[in-house]
């Protein structure tokens, strides 16, 4: 729960302005990304394990957090729920391949949460931005609109560009 508290200085104080309203925004995404990986990592291990597991649970609220930092200015509400969900999807996933399948030790989950959601939250900026937000940001005059909102396949090739790079270093 301190990560948590944490996190919303964390996503809003990286706001370019305090008096930046999207700041609001910012606080509300973060708090619906992790209930919704908290959410969805509960339910998947109560389908997969036969009853809800508290570390998965928790797991999936950080998943949620690490997933909505890169997008958390530039989506809905919808889009922080959609993409919080999924990370704790992908958390409960992740863990059980890289413990059971890869057998790598990682026993606080540390590469599902942070790798593996980290990775989908930088590509969600470019399947979930909604064009309300970045017109301006880095020189760049056209706000960032995701594939999902019509801005096509522009901004994804850049977030994977910046991901796999990531990766390789």
């Amino acid at each position: 729960f301190i990560l948590a508290f944490g996190w919303f200085g964390f996503n809003a104080g990286s706001s370019l302005s305090g008096s930046d309203l999207r700041i609001s925004v910012i606080a509300v995404n973060t708090m619906l990304a992790s209930a919704g990986g908290a959410f969805s990592a509960m339910l998947v291990a109560k389908k997969w394990f036969g009853k809800p597991d508290l570390g998965l649970m928790a797991n999936g609220m950080l998943a949620g957090l690490v997933a909505i930092t890169a997008p958390c200015a530039f989506v809905t509400s919808v889009g922080a729920v959609v993409i919080g969900v999924i990370a704790g999807v992908l958390l409960v996933g992740a863990v059980y391949f890289i413990d059971h399948k890869l057998k790598i030790d990682d026993p606080v989950g540390a590469i599902s949460v942070h790798g593996v959601n980290g990775a989908f939250g930088v590509l969600s900026v470019g399947l979930f931005a909604d064009g309300s937000y970045g017109a301006g940001l880095n020189g760049v005059a056209t706000p960032v609109i995701g594939l999902f909102y019509g801005g096509g396949f522009s901004q994804l090739i850049a977030q994977t560009i910046g991901t796999v790079t990531c990766f390789v270093f």
